[in-house]
């Protein structure tokens, strides 16, 4: 292997890490989210307090993103 084809594979390796990274965060608000949502929307049919639960179920769901946003930016901050 050529020095011009490692370095591209080392890079490719690095982007590819990078793409899953953030895939993975992406994919962690999306289900903190969605888990809160349709938990309120559930409990909203089951005890009939439409759209109470579900209004509960998005506020829930939004500090969760907060949270895992947060300890994401906490994690860069120590790798500085």
């Amino acid at each position: 292997m050529n020095p011009d084809e490692k370095r591209l594979s080392d890079q490719l390796g690095r982007s590819i890490r990078a793409v899953s990274d953030y895939m993975g965060l992406g994919l962690q608000i999306a289900a903190s989210f969605a888990l809160f949502v349709l938990l309120g929307y559930w409990a909203d049919g089951k005890f009939g307090t439409s759209p109470l639960l579900l209004l509960v179920g998005v506020v829930l769901g939004m500090i969760g993103m907060a949270l895992v946003l947060m300890n994401v930016v906490r994690k860069a901050n120590k790798k500085k």
